[in-house]
């Protein structure tokens, strides 16, 4: 099955194509403008990405969409997680926001949560859904991964962040990897 990523996030691309390597991934449209993240879930998002590719290519595509969800922040950053620290803004100055934001605070339980789905030209849709609880540390350790990984700490990862983990480690335990291979179990259910 083919099916074309709705991504412009490089870091994202090698994740999911990883995640769904039994299926042909082509990439984004390198003509496709950036698509409004105007929705108001993770799967509004998701959809909007995805029905962009499919009005663009014609093929069925495959978009995400991924939240962090801070429970001492009411489940902020939420839908706003790549844009947290506004527009433009790079994963250090989400991650600075972020640890700024829970400077003090003990209670730093967080999730993860994906919403992945595959669009079809004929408007059929497949949803999964990937969720990870675990804590945000108090500062950044390790060097791998991107976005929040640095200061997220997924249970199951032995106290370890996503940065900290190889990219195999991260997949096999991250929100993304729950997602995607949920949605490929359906996919190849039919």
């Amino acid at each position: 099955m083919r099916l074309v990523l709705a991504s412009a996030n490089p870091d994202k691309v090698v994740e999911i194509a990883a995640i769904l390597g039994g299926f042909e991934v082509l990439p984004r449209p390198a003509d496709l403008p950036d698509v409004e993240e105007t929705g108001e879930t993770l799967e509004d998002n998701a959809r909007l990405k995805a029905a962009a590719v499919v009005a663009v290519t014609g093929q069925a595509a495959v978009a995400d969409d991924t939240g962090l969800e801070v429970l001492a922040l009411g489940g902020a950053p939420g839908v706003f997680s790549a844009r947290y620290a506004g527009a433009g803004a790079t994963y250090a100055d989400n991650v600075a926001k972020l640890l700024a934001a829970l400077d003090g605070e003990h209670d730093r339980r967080a999730r993860f949560r994906t919403v992945a789905i595959a669009l079809f030209p004929d408007g059929r849709e497949v949803v999964a859904e990937g969720v990870v609880e675990g804590e945000i540390t108090t500062e950044r350790r390790g060097s791998g991964g991107f976005g929040y990984d640095p200061v997220f700490a997924p249970e199951g990862g032995h106290g370890r962040t996503f940065a900290q983990m190889t990219a195999a480690e991260k997949n096999a335990l991250s929100h993304r990897g729950l997602a995607f291979r949920t949605l490929a179990e359906h996919l190849l259910a039919g």
